[in-house]
């Protein structure tokens, strides 16, 4: 590792934090230590990133907001990587052209400043567009596949391309992406559509305070653990199973919402994930349904 960070610096890939503790990258706000975090400054840089990894074969996992994961409180022995200065933001019309670093909770923001409609759904989602991406994000029955028309990637050859939406087969909770995790997603083209100001800035308002209601926002989470299945939601499952308030070590179902696991006090990245577990094993011998973890567990091997 000693030589692959002298080679990044060589090479004015970007800044480099080392011995960090994942904690402070994760909304969970657990996990292990990190040798490295690095901030690539462009595309170029990164693909120079990429050809040091394989060159000292070091994994490696690009991180956004890290609202999505569930990392073990073990050492990452690789890399991680954040695209904060991907944050390039174009709006032209209806169209934006927009980094895969930048936030989506301030771009839904920024779009309803242009009364541009289409993106009020994703107000509430604290991740980064590329990590929007990947996973398809969405709420209130709508989601990334409906407005995003194209996505500049680096390929696993390295070469940078675009990819349709028609190529990115957006699903439920998934993407193109999401299937083949060694394409990285740089830049977005999103396309929304006309507006009323007011209209949608009552919306956003509205599914604000209904998250502040029904969310236990006031504590660390990944949102929501479990995809809801097409027969009922998740948290009714769940909560109709009396789970609501179980508690492993310093993690918690939340009490406000059955479909949040919290960090209630200083939980263990292993308190979540067995809470997790259990919960998921429960809804199977009750309901023979076979729940979704939305979240990605990473560092358990």
């Amino acid at each position: 590792m000693t030589d692959f960070l002298k080679e990044v610096l060589e090479k004015s890939i970007g800044k480099i934090e080392e011995n960090i503790s994942i904690k402070k990258y994760t909304t969970y706000k657990v996990g292990g230590i990190c040798r490295a975090l690095i901030y690539p400054k462009d595309a170029t840089k990164l693909v120079d990133l990429l050809k040091l990894l394989r060159k000292y074969n070091i994994k490696y996992k690009i991180l956004g907001n890290g609202s999505n994961l569930l990392f073990s409180d073990e050492e990452y022995s690789g890399v991680l990587i954040k695209l904060s200065s991907f944050d390039k933001l174009e709006i032209t019309g209806t169209k934006i052209i927009v980094g895969a670093g930048y936030p989506l909770v301030k771009l839904s923001l920024i779009a309803a400043r242009h009364s541009l409609a289409g993106l009020e759904f994703a107000s509430g989602i604290p991740g980064t567009i590329g990590g929007a991406v990947f996973m398809n994000a969405g709420a209130y029955k709508s989601d990334m596949g409906y407005i995003v028309s194209e996505i500049k990637v680096i390929t696993p050859d390295l070469k940078i391309i675009t990819l349709t939406n028609s190529e990115l087969d957006f699903h439920y909770r998934t993407s193109f992406l999401k299937k083949n995790p060694a394409y990285i997603c740089i830049e977005a083209t999103i396309k929304l559509k006309n507006g009323k100001k007011s209209e949608i800035e009552k919306v956003i308002k509205d599914r604000r305070e209904r998250r502040l209601e029904s969310q236990p926002l006031e504590y660390p989470s990944a949102g929501s653990v479990f995809r809801n299945p097409d027969e009922v939601p998740a948290g009714k499952l769940i909560e109709d199973l009396g789970l609501k308030g179980l508690a492993k070590g310093g993690a918690e179902v939340s009490k406000k919402h059955a479909n949040f696991i919290i960090n209630t006090n200083e939980a263990k990245a292993e308190d979540i994930r067995n809470l997790i577990i259990y919960v998921k094993d429960a809804v199977k011998k009750e309901y023979n349904i076979n729940l979704k973890v939305e979240q990605e567990f990473v560092n358990w091997e």
